[in-house]
């Protein structure tokens, strides 16, 4: 066992405590068992929350008179821990003198671009500059003449752009993309002590234990069976 959890305090601190009675419920690898007190006194300070993990030989509480001042047990008790380090005080780095930052460049004032001068047409008429027969194909097939792009002289629509002519057709919308709306619940079950112990046992009898494996194979027309090893 390298550490414990506590699965519940049957005292608060503030209580009287005597010897031999229970003071907490620990959770171990393979059991949860009762942690009785071995001194008289009052509970001044609980390490371990319930439910929280601590490391063995970590501060699980301290008992003594109401009153007594314990900052210097406790700080005794986090010196001896393991791993503990007296941290130094990192020394202030002195300000970096202030350099005089450049005044920032004048951008040029940006002036709008010209506009494109606009040439009128003389055609102001919706005269629709096509041939006869062009037309009359046109009016046959329910084509209109005016959405016809012509490609002959001066651009007048004649026979083939009426033979050529696809009509638009507008794009279907795509359809809509399916949305996952539905809600995900979960919940963190915490494990315990024992299941852990599982776990961590299991993957070094995998990884740490040597492993080897029979096959077998059989000959059905003599209908012998051999081991390989």
């Amino acid at each position: 066992m390298t550490e414990g959890v506590v699965a519940a305090w049957t005292k608060k601190v503030g209580d009287t405590v005597k010897a031999g009675e229970v003071l907490a419920e620990i959770e171990t690898d393979k059991a949860t068992m009762e942690f009785e007190s071995f001194f008289d006194g009052v509970l001044l300070h609980i390490g371990v929350e319930t439910g929280k993990a601590a490391p063995v030989n970590s501060v699980l509480a301290i008992i003594g008179q109401a009153g007594e001042e314990i900052s210097a047990a406790l700080a005794n008790a986090a010196a001896g821990a393991p791993g503990a380090t007296t941290s130094t005080p990192e020394p202030t780095p002195a300000p970096a003198p202030e350099v005089a930052s450049a005044p920032a460049p004048v951008a040029a004032p940006v002036t709008a671009p010209t506009p494109a001068p606009v040439v009128a047409t003389n055609n102001t008429s919706d005269r629709v500059f096509a041939s006869p027969l062009a037309k009359k194909l046109a009016s046959e097939r329910g084509i209109d003449i005016q959405a016809v792009a012509g490609t002959g002289e001066n651009g007048r629509i004649v026979k083939r752009d009426v033979d050529h002519y696809v009509p638009y057709t507008p794009a279907s919308k795509p359809a809509a993309a399916v949305s996952n709306t539905g809600q995900v619940s979960y919940y963190d079950e915490p494990i315990s002590q024992m299941r852990k112990t599982i776990a961590r046992r299991l993957a070094e009898s995998k990884f740490t234990a040597p492993h080897f494996y029979l096959t077998l194979d059989i000959d059905m027309s003599n209908a012998i069976a051999t081991r390989k090893y």
